[in-house]
């Protein structure tokens, strides 16, 4: 596997910028659009578990529930770019991510931050 199977984010030149801070260097907020957030939620196929529980009797990365994450986060961040884009949104602040065990059946990922309307100063 690569190093492209175990990365996310955006590319360059983003129609939405996506940052963790509070703001942009250069630019001011213009407009607060409010909370947006896209979430998924993944269900591990049986390959997968015993993959993994056999790994980890042995120990070392368990590389098919790496990718399988990361595939996940970047659906998670995909929708919220949607949700931020349909709302006239040029960037969103503040941006995290929440992963929590869905009733044992799977992972639910959440992407959040704040959409705002960004100007350069």
């Amino acid at each position: 596997m690569s190093i492209e199977d175990y990365g996310g984010g955006q590319g360059p030149r983003p129609d939405v910028l996506v940052v963790t801070t509070n703001d942009v260097p250069g630019h001011r907020v213009q407009e607060v659009l409010g909370e947006v957030f896209g979430l998924t939620v993944r269900s591990r196929h049986l390959g997968s578990q015993i993959g993994a529980g056999l790994k980890s009797m042995v120990g070392g990365e368990l590389k098919g529930l790496t990718k399988t994450l990361v595939q996940t986060r970047n659906q998670a961040m995909e929708r919220l770019v949607e949700q931020a884009r349909a709302r006239g949104a040029n960037a969103v602040l503040m941006f995290r991510f929440d992963v929590t065990e869905a009733a044992d059946l799977g992972t639910e990922v959440c992407a959040y931050g704040t959409a705002v309307v960004l100007a350069r100063e």
